[in-house]
């Protein structure tokens, strides 16, 4: 215990590091259908290495904090803003019928158990996991007429219930939102997560990474010339379906690749490559010869881009205008893969109106991408580095939006450091993606920010509050720890069941992202997207987690006066 102690006193982060790794080890077990999860397995483990004694700074926890949850915002902020308006009334419901039942439960619990207003406020800070409730609550018990002894004693007090109860109320959470709400929904998260975003995608398939169709849309086949010998190039294509346009891109005869032009008469035994959309090929195929294998076909590699719509020629008009206005020319041989406005897909119709700023996915060859571009807009090229100047920017802001204070009487209301680096994340967010030429972060970066900064903010909170919450224990038995368990389980399974079948919540990966809001609770939270695999629910978790943030603070105050 002694060489532990002195290894974590000299290196305090490999203290930290171990309890992710063992934690994310612990965490892939499964007990029947219960999984504790990566994000719970590190708390676990953090406790467990906190009785050695282990000293780390807050600052760690703090700055963790702020990269996951920024990073969670700027993936959403696009999806966020597009489901703000009525229906978030929901989510508002659900916040308010949380923080009643919270504060119910917990003046029920004290006059049952004669809690004094230090411990019953500690219970609910560690309970609900609301940090904040400790300043506003020993702020409330300041301002009471005690001695002075009685004062620190009380105050003291706060910490004591707030140490003993916080680790249940993470995992709580987890074991709620995660497990059991999914049995009482009858689906998975993951189910109801792809179902959401599939009707957000407005029927457009989502692919995972290293997924594509079996039958994708735009194709390449080689046909005999055949029946359309004696005919010119320019004839085969206009033969094709103006809505499904097929383009021939090279030829070969006689064992030779010959450039295409659109007067080139064709010979019976050319080998065609034709490109295009599969429905207007197949229509063309029965004006052709046998088709062949590919090897047999003249090689060809074709690319597709992303072309940030900006040319003032082009927006506010529809695609059938367009097609009739640009010149035959320049659009030969390009294809619309897909249109995107923000973060949502545009379907791609004669009637689809284009935007400022729509992103379109061109299909073609290098020569014919670079034509297309030059009339569209600026290409947006991949990169796999990150912003720094913009995220570093869209961080800082958000910790000084959780700097602002707004006092209501002596109840002081702030976002804190996690609200304002949610808020911000999802401002930037929203913004890239109307202006993706800057504020660059790939998936991997995010999702990285993400993992890393949730699990090992929990660490932190285990490293720092374990030793003190297992002596807390040994010393005053296990009724405070047990009814910070029903302050726990109560509320949430009430909200949980009022959410199911009054307020009808009727999708469970948007239910759980919305539920584990209401408690601001970032754990769950984080295994609530591992679970789902998308961002579907983030938006109602970040309605929730806002409002969750200002209204479970007011409780301090309110349980020292009520208690």
């Amino acid at each position: 215990m002694d060489l532990l102690h002195e290894l974590f006193r000299l290196s305090p982060e490999l203290a930290l590091f171990l309890s992710l790794a063992i934690g994310t080890w612990i965490g892939k077990f499964k007990l029947g259908a219960f999984q504790l999860g990566g994000v719970a397995g590190a708390l676990l483990i953090a406790v467990i290495i906190s009785q050695v004694g282990v000293t780390i700074d807050s600052g760690i926890k703090n700055v963790l904090f702020a990269v996951f949850i920024y990073a969670v915002g700027f993936e959403s902020g696009p999806k966020f803003f597009s489901s703000l308006g009525r229906r978030t009334l929901r989510e508002i419901a659900l916040a308010l019928i949380l923080v009643v039942t919270s504060l119910a439960t917990l003046l029920v619990m004290a006059r049952l158990f004669s809690l004094d207003k230090g411990i019953a406020a500690g219970i609910a800070a560690g309970a609900l996991t609301q940090s904040a409730i400790i300043g506003t609550a020993s702020a409330a018990i300041a301002k009471l007429n005690l001695d002075p002894a009685q004062l620190q004693q009380m105050q003291g007090n706060v910490a004591v219930g707030y140490a003993v109860t916080y680790i249940f109320g993470s995992l709580g959470a987890i074991i709620i939102c995660v497990n059991i709400l999914p049995k009482i929904m009858g689906r998975s998260i993951r189910e109801d997560a792809i179902k959401a975003e599939l009707e957000q995608m407005r029927g457009a398939p989502v692919l995972a990474p290293g997924q594509q169709p079996a039958l994708p849309g735009l194709v390449g086949r080689v046909f005999l010339a055949g029946p359309a010998a004696g005919k010119r190039v320019a004839e085969v294509e206009a033969g094709a379906d103006p809505h499904f346009p097929v383009t021939v891109e090279r030829l070969k005869r006689d064992d030779k690749v010959i450039a295409v032009t659109p007067g080139m008469q064709l010979n019976e035994n050319d080998a065609l490559l034709l490109v295009g959309r599969r429905k207007g090929i197949i229509a063309l195929a029965a004006s052709l010869g046998k088709e062949l294998d590919a090897a047999e076909g003249p090689e060809m590699t074709m690319q597709t881009t992303e072309v940030l719509l900006t040319n003032p020629a082009l927006v506010g008009k529809r695609i059938d205008a367009l097609r009739k206005e640009i010149s035959g020319d320049v659009r030969h041989g390009i294809y619309i893969a897909t249109l995107k406005r923000g973060d949502l897909p545009v379907p791609v119709t004669d009637d689809t109106v284009i935007q400022h700023n729509d992103v379109v996915t061109l299909y073609g060859s290098e020569q014919d991408i670079q034509r297309a571009a030059a009339l569209a807009g600026p290409v947006l090229i991949k990169s796999l580095k990150t912003d720094l100047m913009f995220h570093g920017l869209g961080l800082s802001f958000g910790l000084l939006i959780g700097l602002l204070v707004l006092r209501i009487g002596s109840v002081p209301l702030t976002l804190g450091s996690g609200g304002g680096a949610l808020l911000s994340g999802l401002l930037f967010g929203w913004y890239q993606a109307r202006k993706p030429l800057s504020g660059n972060m790939p998936l991997a970066a995010s999702g990285l920010l993400r993992d890393l900064g949730l699990a090992g903010f929990v660490a932190v909170v285990g490293l720092q509050s374990g030793l003190q919450a297992v002596e807390t224990v040994r010393q005053n038995g296990l009724s405070i720890f047990l009814i910070g368990i029903v302050v726990t389980v109560v509320p949430l399974m009430l909200t949980l069941l009022i959410g199911r079948y009054l307020l009808r919540y009727d999708n469970t990966a948007i239910f759980a992202g919305a539920l584990s809001g209401t408690r601001s609770a970032n754990p769950a939270f984080g295994e609530i997207l591992d679970k789902a695999g998308n961002a579907i629910p983030t938006a109602p978790f970040a309605v929730t987690y806002g409002l969750a943030n200002v209204f479970l603070t007011l409780l301090g105050p309110l349980i020292v006066a009520l208690v």
